[in-house]
């Protein structure tokens, strides 16, 4: 059972919030394609065609209506924040498991919409990069940088038959993370290594402008109080002063704090993921708390880590804290006063 309060129109409710964060996803989508190539759609439309089946089958399984609850859109905002937050052009099976976990995991197995604790995609994403490191590298280059960018047909040759006729090392080059994080550690200056050809104005090379779109996706939906500013402003203020503290202790291995803002999934986390109110903190303070310890964690991760990126891990680990957090910082009941006696 869902808690309160209950209302008639819930449905609706979701159904035309997840409405406008698919609207609101569409900029950085379509910077994706422009800069990235249009396989990115082959990719949205497979994980969304694959995360309906399974919600479809779970809500046999569970004896629930199919209508009600695959119209209300969850099940695609799920599908896209992880196609957006995998490798394009990945192979079927991969978006399959990933995808499996994401639905049937971390969103049925603890009761659906609305009950989840991990945010289901974030899942999904860890459970494949974890499991499959390899395949989640082979991230799509710039068009500038690509040998060869695949049509719409090779995208879906590839998708569902591995490589398909083009070599992956055709289309595929290593992120800016991992450019940043592998020639660092072996020695290599700051400066070095931003003179790659990988790097653009302040970030990866076509990578900062689909940051940007999210960015202005992320502040639509701002403005239309589909959330509240407390998350999105901590987590960005975060990784930034993070990441200018890490930089002022060794600047010739560190990226300044415009990098690290307009790299990978940052902005993508921070307005799309963690502002997630069922997984994450929903008091005033405990969204503060919330996103300001996952924006640290991420950078601790990208500069000091395993991974290349912080975002997903960041959020996951405060989805288990985020009970806690919010059982510290609930506000204090009107004419209660400290200590729970009553005011006069």
């Amino acid at each position: 059972m869902n808690g309160s309060p209950y209302t008639q129109s819930a449905n609706n409710s979701v159904r035309i919030t997840m409405i406008k964060v698919l609207v609101a996803l569409i900029p950085g989508i379509a910077a994706h394609a422009w800069f990235f190539g249009p396989g990115i759609w082959v990719s949205l439309i497979v994980c969304s065609l694959i995360a309906i089946f399974y919600e479809s089958l779970a809500l046999v399984m569970r004896g629930y209506p199919q209508k009600p609850f695959l119209s209300d859109g969850s099940v695609i905002v799920t599908a896209w924040l992880f196609a957006l937050s995998v490798p394009t052009l990945a192979p079927i099976w991969l978006y399959a498991v990933g995808l499996l976990f994401a639905v049937l995991v971390a969103k049925h197995l603890y009761g659906g919409l609305g009950q989840n604790p991990f945010n289901p995609a974030m899942v999904g994403y860890a459970v494949l990069i974890v499991s499959f490191p390899t395949y989640m590298t082979q991230w799509p280059a710039p068009l500038q940088l690509a040998t060869h960018m695949p049509s719409l047909a090779n995208a879906v040759d590839m998708v569902f038959a591995g490589s398909g006729s083009i070599s992956i090392d055709a289309y595929t080059l290593a992120t800016p993370l991992d450019t940043l994080k592998t020639l660092g550690r072996a020695g290599q200056s700051g400066t070095e290594i931003f003179n790659q050809p990988i790097f653009g104005l302040i970030a990866g090379k076509g990578g900062e402008w689909v940051a940007a779109a999210y960015l202005l996706g992320g502040l639509l939906l701002l403005g239309n109080r589909v959330f509240t500013w407390h998350v999105p402003i901590a987590y960005l203020a975060s990784v930034a002063l993070t990441a200018t503290l890490v930089q002022a202790i060794d600047p010739s291995q560190h990226a300044n704090a415009w990098f690290h803002l307009f790299s990978g999934g940052v902005m993508l986390g921070a307005f799309f993921i963690a502002t997630d109110p069922v997984s994450g903190s929903t008091t005033p303070l405990g969204k503060l708390i919330f996103a300001g310890v996952a924006g640290f964690i991420t950078v601790m991760i990208r500069d000091y880590g395993g991974y290349p990126d912080g975002v997903a891990f960041s959020i996951l680990l405060m989805n288990i804290a985020a009970p806690f957090i919010d059982t510290y910082t609930q506000p204090r009941v009107f004419g209660h006063a400290k200590g729970g006696k009553v005011g006069k």
